[in-house]
């Protein structure tokens, strides 16, 4: 029976022959993650279980993203502890204020994460490295922990489910509006604890920017994991920031999956989620004019600069309605420095919008755009749930980064294949 890409990087890792969906196996971790909100709980639990060491200081990264720069006290302290830590065992992928971006950018365009390799993280959208053909997943801080200190994980092998993508996205479409398609079609909990494998001549069709956002939102249907073959949109991508040796596996032909999805890219629109589900999507033709108080435009999912370069494309020489908010959040200090450098800090400035430094910040109603009661924001963020960015009865609705721009524009959610 063959194996699928999932399986064969996880029997690798636990040095077994073959492994299958349902197996219990240990795997060693080639890297072990963790954010200012989740490592302080790792650090308590590794330091009362009497841990003294970490497995090995290369192999861990803490980044401090979600509320920083620091908004309050509470949010200092989280930080100084995960700094500490850092400091006391020599932590080699360490990042702070000013070094720092949202990890799940950050760690691909630092060539931390490569083809092949084990990731656990402690936030739940770590599945994203899937896009460079890793097999990484979201733990728990107690799991982050235990793997700081042992380099070792409990992995339960999960069932797959294959991805066919045909065709090329039309202009204006996205990654996001596929992946947003995509949950629509199997639900928040389709692909519950299950790998969802992309395969497919449309993936040649996928630049490395569409293939982190589809597998950073694997987690949305519920996923354990979302990975993409390694090809040369992948080698491409690598050169230069990757020097060690990498391993390249391959779904074997007769490799089992519980299902398959297929989905043909030609036939895509621009596609939002309507609160309160990343699953409760339309195309945006069916819900434009809907009224809006905020756009987001950013986060680990949509704020690398191909995502800031359509967006600055759409607001280029035109303002930001009358009573819209838009926060434009760069992913990483790079991306920042990118986009100084073509231009587009101005552009997005003179367009009446937010320019803000590297930070997780309104995704998780952290700060840098919370929404009170009765608001309504277009947001390139990846969840949507109640209360995500703010007040109860706030709502957030997903959307590529055109779509976001083009409702910037329009003070309400806006097609941007109309513009």
């Amino acid at each position: 029976m063959g194996m699928t890409m999932t399986e064969k990087i996880l029997a690798a890792h636990a040095g077994l022959s073959e492994v299958h969906a349902g197996d219990l196996i240990e795997a060693k971790l080639d890297l072990v993650l963790g954010n200012d909100v989740t490592t302080p709980v790792a650090v308590k639990v590794f330091e009362e279980a009497g841990f003294t060491r970490v497995f090995d200081r290369e192999k861990i990264a803490i980044v401090l993203d979600h509320y920083t720069p620091c908004k309050d006290i509470k949010s200092a302290q989280l930080c100084k502890t995960a700094r500490d830590f850092a400091r006391k065992h020599g932590i080699t992928h360490f990042y702070d204020v000013g070094k720092a971006g949202i990890e799940h950018a950050l760690l691909p365009e630092q060539g931390i994460v490569a083809p092949g390799e084990l990731i656990i993280g402690a936030d739940s959208h770590t599945c994203t490295y899937g896009a460079l053909g890793a097999f990484s997943t979201g733990v728990g801080s107690t799991d982050m922990a235990a793997g700081m200190a042992t380099g070792k994980n409990w992995f339960k092998v999960p069932a797959a489910i294959r991805v066919e993508l045909k065709g090329k996205l039309p202009p204006m479409v996205s990654g996001k509006d596929l992946i947003l398609h995509l949950i629509g079609l199997i639900g928040v909990d389709g692909a519950l604890y299950k790998s969802l494998e992309f395969t497919g001549e449309g993936v040649a069709a996928l630049s490395m920017d569409d293939r982190f956002t589809i597998a950073n939102m694997a987690i949305e249907a519920g996923g354990k994991n979302g990975i993409f073959p390694v090809d040369e949109v992948t080698l491409a991508y690598e050169q230069g920031r990757v020097s060690r040796d990498f391993t390249v596996y391959a779904a074997d032909p007769d490799a089992v999956y519980e299902r398959t999805v297929t989905i043909d890219l030609d036939t895509l629109e621009p596609t939002v989620s309507l609160p309160h589900l990343p699953s409760n999507t339309r195309r945006v033709s069916e819900v434009a004019g809907m009224p809006i108080d905020q756009v987001v435009i950013g986060s680990c999912t949509n704020g690398r600069i191909s995502d800031l370069r359509i967006a600055a494309e759409i607001l280029k020489g035109k303002q930001v309605a009358e009573g819209i908010r838009c926060i434009v959040i760069p992913a990483t200090q790079q991306v920042y420095l990118q986009c100084v450098a073509e231009g587009l800090a101005e552009i997005f400035v003179r367009s009446g919008c937010v320019f803000s430094t590297p930070t997780c910040g309104p995704c998780l109603g952290g700060h840098m755009g919370c929404m009170c009661e009765g608001e309504r924001a277009v947001s390139t963020t990846n969840r949507n749930f109640i209360g995500r960015m703010g007040h109860t009865a706030s709502e957030v609705i997903l959307a590529s980064p055109a779509t976001a721009a083009a409702s910037a524009l329009a003070g309400c959610v806006a097609d941007p294949r109309a513009l």
